[in-house]
């Protein structure tokens, strides 16, 4: 029996959260993911219907995927590589085989990441000229900033390899939240199916916690305290690097493992610094959103320094002599 799971028209990270839990409920039903009404797609919803798809295909399903049917939508997903990867965590249709043209403003397609040498090949695509330009333009980012932007990139992917124990994806678009924030904001999505925050630090840490262990405390021990399963000091720094470039950009950074999620919420959003008992997913699950920066305001004029005043009274007379 096939369960069909209807894909929002939005596909987001509330969109994923909604399909795992429906994958969780269907049990070993076979299921059908209808994504014919897509409208729209940031990375972490496409990252996380790929991810979906892959875990699924491991733990022995075989779930099948049908395309959005609008042709720009399709554009968009070929651009972002959405569409070559597909084929591989579904069964799929010859729309995928297709690979629609890709997208010359694309940021960063979806690209795989299992090795320190993708990490690499993933921060020269964001060093070229291109990239800086693209954010320049749409962010309002300096030079300095797109070398920052490239470093906060480089240590979200190396937490895949250094703690994941299997391979990941990141993808990377700018988008206009006209509505929601008035400006663009670029979204950064990392992802992976390992062992999570959880299996990283349970050998290290889950004694002292006690019964409190789970996915939420390792989150918290990670996220707020600083916790890392390296015993050497200074290692494993790299979340606490990352928090801080996002809250200095003023963005949302959120990370998703096993059962719960935690987050540093910016005053423009209204999630929940911390969710439990969320439905079960494998590994971790990273989203960044950076706004882009405000124009500075403009300076105000200077008042024209005063005229030289003159006198108004009568010049003086000479005494008589």
């Amino acid at each position: 029996m096939t369960r069909v799971v209807a894909v929002p028209q939005t596909l987001d990270d509330d969109a994923v959260d909604g399909l795992l839990a429906e994958a969780a409920d269907a049990g070993d039903e076979k299921l059908l993911f209808d994504a014919r009404h897509v409208r729209f797609a940031d990375p972490f919803g496409m990252l996380g219907l790929l991810a979906l798809g892959t875990y699924l295909r491991e733990t022995g399903g075989r779930p099948m995927l049908q395309l959005p049917q609008s042709p720009e939508v399709l554009r968009y997903l070929g651009g972002m590589g959405f569409l070559a990867a597909a084929g591989a965590a579904f069964e799929v249709g010859e729309a995928a085989r297709a690979r629609a043209a890709g997208e010359s403003n694309v940021l960063l397609p979806i690209t795989v990441i299992g090795s320190h040498e993708d990490v690499h090949g993933v921060v020269d695509v964001l060093n070229e000229g291109r990239v800086s330009a693209l954010l320049a333009e749409q962010l309002g980012y300096s030079k300095a900033d797109a070398i920052a932007f490239s470093m906060l990139l480089s240590e979200v992917s190396q937490n895949i390899i250094e703690h994941a124990d299997a391979p990941g994806w990141v993808g990377i678009q700018v988008y206009n939240w006209q509505r929601r924030l008035g400006r663009k904001v670029a979204v950064i999505a990392v992802m992976d199916l390992g062992i999570g925050f959880k299996g990283s630090l349970e050998r290290e840490h889950s004694a002292r916690f006690g019964d409190r262990w789970g996915d939420a405390t390792a989150l918290e021990a990670a996220f707020i305290h600083g916790v890392t399963r390296f015993r050497d000091p200074g290692r494993g720094q790299g979340l606490k690097q990352i928090r801080k470039k996002v809250g200095r950009w003023g963005g949302k950074i959120s990370i998703r493992s096993g059962t719960a999620r935690i987050a540093d919420v910016p005053e423009w959003d209204d999630a929940l610094p911390l969710e439990k008992d969320l439905p079960y997913f494998p590994g971790a699950q990273i989203q960044i959103i950076l706004p882009a920066r405000e124009p500075a305001p403009p300076q105000p004029k200077a008042a024209p320094a005063p005229a030289a005043r003159t006198s108004m009274m009568p010049p003086r007379r000479p005494p008589p002599g």
